[in-house]
């Protein structure tokens, strides 16, 4: 069977802000598939702030994406044809397959792919909840906050993929769960529907000093732990608020993903609180990986943990989405439908 691949290529890297030009849209032949390998059709594109640092040709923690390469990314999908004894047609797969309809994968290659059931859990959560941001929340509230009963954890981008899951495994640890978003319709989500105690917006404290009035008053007791996805003035007011031997986990730092300066305000805190901050990659907690899977697919399948994603409804708009993401026009996960 003759398949025609359409994939998104890193044209050019981004001079601050990137654009679509940074992106461009081809169209390939599948190749006809060797011994071992698996051809998988993409269902779903999951879009993460942390292919923007990959744009860059600088040091970072992981190597940057290549010109003139598919674009890295999370993808979710079906076995159409396979050559390998451990996959047969029509299995569910996740894998990162990167910003095209199809891939060839090397069934045999460790990490590359694994089958998922979607009984219980919708395909796409697994780019999500039950994913990588999912694992991303879990690793940084249970093994570097350490959330006990009792504690007050507060987390940026509460909305998001990673935030909202942070905030909802945190209340299921008996933590008091404070959220910071942008936008009231956002703040809403986390309170009503996911089960946060409180939620800041952002916006409407647009200073360091508002945003400190703001945690002063959703948290009487001091924060015990912080969950960082942005950086900046919103990480200078926690610091302020936090309580002796509070634990911040760095999970990103979106207000300086485009170059921007993002100093510290007063780091003689971190002596004055004896405070620990601690950066992460998910990917490099491998071994935590299906204790964090087990739980948070039970979450989601019993209904205990929810959900929200925002889909863009093609390839083709992938760009638009992504640039959108970095400007948190996105609600909860954002993904890509690509069948």
């Amino acid at each position: 069977m003759n398949h025609v691949n359409q994939q998104i290529l890193l044209a050019s890297r981004p001079t601050g802000e990137p654009t679509v030009d940074n992106f461009r849209l081809v169209e390939t032949p599948v190749p006809a598939l060797q011994d071992g390998q698996v051809l998988v059709r993409h269902h779903y594109l999951s879009l993460d702030p942390y292919m923007r640092g990959r744009m860059n040709d600088g040091k970072s923690y992981a190597q940057p994406q290549p010109l003139d390469a598919v674009m890295i990314g999370g993808t979710v999908g079906e076995v159409v044809e396979s050559r390998h004894a451990a996959y047969q047609a029509g299995d569910k797969v996740v894998g990162m397959g990167g910003w095209q309809h199809y891939a060839v994968v090397d069934g045999g290659a460790a990490g590359m792919m694994r089958k998922v059931d979607t009984t219980h859990i919708p395909l796409s959560a697994y780019l999500g909840a039950v994913g990588m941001p999912g694992v991303t929340a879990w690793v940084g509230l249970t093994d570097i906050i350490a959330a006990k009963a009792g504690e007050t954890v507060v987390v940026s981008a509460a909305s998001g993929a990673v935030g909202s899951a942070v905030g909802q495994l945190a209340k299921s640890r008996g933590c008091r769960v404070v959220g910071i978003a942008g936008g009231a319709d956002k703040c809403n989500y986390t309170t009503q529907e996911l089960g946060f105690d409180a939620c800041i917006d952002y916006k409407a404290h647009g200073d360091l000093k508002a945003l400190m009035g703001a945690l002063k008053e959703t948290c009487p007791n001091g924060i015990d732990g912080y969950f960082e996805n942005v950086g900046g003035v919103i990480l200078d007011a926690v610091m302020a608020r936090m309580n002796a031997f509070g634990r911040i986990a760095f999970c990103g730092m979106i207000a300086g993903y485009s170059g921007q300066p993002i100093p510290m305000a007063n780091p003689s805190l971190i002596l004055i609180s004896r405070l620990k901050l601690q950066g992460f990659i998910v990917s490099e907690h491998l071994p935590r990986w299906p204790a964090a899977l087990q739980e948070l697919g039970t979450m989601v399948a019993t209904g205990k943990l929810k959900y929200r994603e925002t889909v863009a409804p093609n390839l083709a708009a992938a760009p638009e989405a992504f640039l959108g993401l970095l400007k948190g026009r996105n609600f909860g996960k954002q993904i890509v439908k690509l069948v």
